[in-house]
């Protein structure tokens, strides 16, 4: 059975913390107070919907409970906890009433204050300036698509915007809280890193990545264009697509869809995508319209769009997937015979799912390194979302691709890395094993000796290449 230690550097000895019984229980953070005899210790159970936070007095061998906190779907675990100096405060972050926010605490325990109050979701906290009782934080205020960098007092009044520019913001802060340097980046703007004073005046530029606009504009890139639809049950759902080089309204083109749609997950961001934007460039300039949609368990809308999925993972981001591909199919620009999608990890589990059970939809997918069956992956990760095999059968086999191989119409690319250290390769083996017995015919990649990256040597390009090869022959 787990237990907690701690280990006295002066006196070489160790101590056990006596906090209760921990069968089938998470420790998941341990962290210091102010009081270097007092450990706060995080002890959540298995299903991870009831979260204490004990405020643990080693001198005393004794611990009262700081946060009691139940929630009817489960509890994500962040690093928000932070003690003030005065040793009679602290700060904490919870989606208890809807929405992730910030909280002020009594070291006893009761709710001080709501410092970010309203209907969005604070992102993370970024820092506290005790002195002048501020907090920064990351928040979806405007949109559920754009990160902004926020302040406001210990009393959750004088909010305001620091960040200058509209898209995706992160900062990192000064010691003092005096500066901090903001990274900006959209869909259609690199990265740009500038640094900034308290009350947000630029101060110093530091980089601008004005080459990766060059080659933009001599590669002639399509700018990455967002748009919405509302799907047949009535969910509001947000996309992206780039649309191919000299596009013609009046011709028809193929869409490849991309996509992860993990929990808390987002891909539609007003934000930089890295290195797949080039990939994703040159698909649209041999015709593609690549095409992104978050679907329902997703983030920045609150706590019930993201945990509906909750026992169901699968379930209704499949549909919402199909739905998507229904929605462009609509579009007078777009071949709804020509309709493929992709994914990494959870998104070659939706990928995988999508083309099985949306078989009169999509024409081609790809799945890399996807999960086929919840069973075969990190408990602790399932669990908190699907809880055990034994307890939801019907939610782990119903939206397993393996029990659906039979319905496989379209052609599909299931790849993997043989060491993969997060997605066991049997996810993939159990696939094919299924895809065989159904007699079905597919194709398959894989990489000895590679992780869940496929990184190493020539892999990605070669991976790249293959997928790419793979989209041109069938969609």
């Amino acid at each position: 059975m787990m237990s907690v230690l701690t280990y006295d550097i002066k006196k070489g000895t160790v101590k056990k913390c006596n906090i209760g019984d921990l069968t089938e229980m998470y420790i998941p953070r341990i962290k210091w107070t102010q009081n270097k005899d007092q450990l706060a210790i995080f002890k959540m159970n298995r299903w991870q919907n009831h979260l204490e936070v004990l405020n643990y007095d080693l001198s005393k061998d004794k611990y009262y409970v700081l946060i009691d906190e139940v929630n009817k779907y489960y509890i994500d675990i962040t690093d928000d906890l932070q003690f003030l100096e005065n040793g009679k405060e602290f700060i904490w972050s919870s989606e208890k009433n809807g929405y992730n926010h910030i909280y002020l605490y009594d070291i006893k325990g009761p709710e001080k204050a709501d410092l970010t109050p309203g209907n969005f979701d604070v992102i993370s906290m970024l820092s506290v300036d005790e002195k002048d009782q501020k907090i920064y934080f990351k928040a979806a205020i405007k949109s559920p698509m754009e990160h902004g960098i926020f302040t406001t007092n210990f009393k959750g009044k004088d909010l305001k915007e620091l960040s200058s520019g509209s898209g995706m913001n992160n900062a990192q802060f000064s010691t003092n809280n005096k500066y901090f340097v903001c990274t900006n980046s959209m869909a259609n703007v690199a990265p740009n890193y500038i640094v900034y004073d308290q009350k947000g005046m630029a101060v110093r530029v530091i980089e601008e990545n004005k080459d990766i606009k060059e080659k933009q504009r001599v590669y002639g890139t399509s700018h990455v264009q967002f748009f919405d639809f509302t799907t047949s049950e009535g969910v509001k759902l947000n996309g992206w697509m780039i649309k191919p080089a000299k596009f013609d309204q009046s011709k028809k083109y193929p869409v490849f869809m991309t996509q992860y749609s993990g929990p808390g997950s987002q891909e539609v961001t007003e934000s930089w995508m890295g290195s797949d934007y080039w990939w994703f460039q040159m698909l649209a300039q041999k015709g593609y319209i690549i095409a992104c949609v978050d679907p329902r368990g997703t983030g920045g809308r609150g706590e019930e769009f993201k945990k509906m999925t909750y026992m169901k993972l699968g379930h209704y981001e499949t549909i919402d997937q199909i739905e998507a591909a229904k929605y462009l199919a609509s579009q007078p620009f777009v071949d709804g015979k020509r309709i493929g999608i992709f994914g990494w990890s959870y998104g070659g589990y939706m990928s995988s799912l999508a083309i099985l059970k949306g078989n009169d939809v999509f024409k081609a997918a790809i799945a890399v390194a996807p999960v086929t069956n919840w069973k075969w992956y990190d408990s602790v990760y399932t669990e908190r979302y699907m809880r055990t095999y034994k307890e939801n059968k019907d939610g782990y086999d119903q939206n397993s691709p393996i029990n659906f191989t039979e319905r496989l119409k379209g052609a599909y690319l299931l790849c993997h890395g043989l060491a993969d250290d997060n997605v066991h390769f049997q996810n993939t083996a159990e696939m094919a094993n299924s895809l065989i017995d159904a007699n079905k015919q597919f194709e398959t990649y894989f990489y000895p000796n590679r992780n869940h990256g496929i990184y190493g040597g020539n892999a990605r390009i070669h991976l790249f290449t293959k997928m790419t090869n793979f989209i041109l022959a069938n969609l």
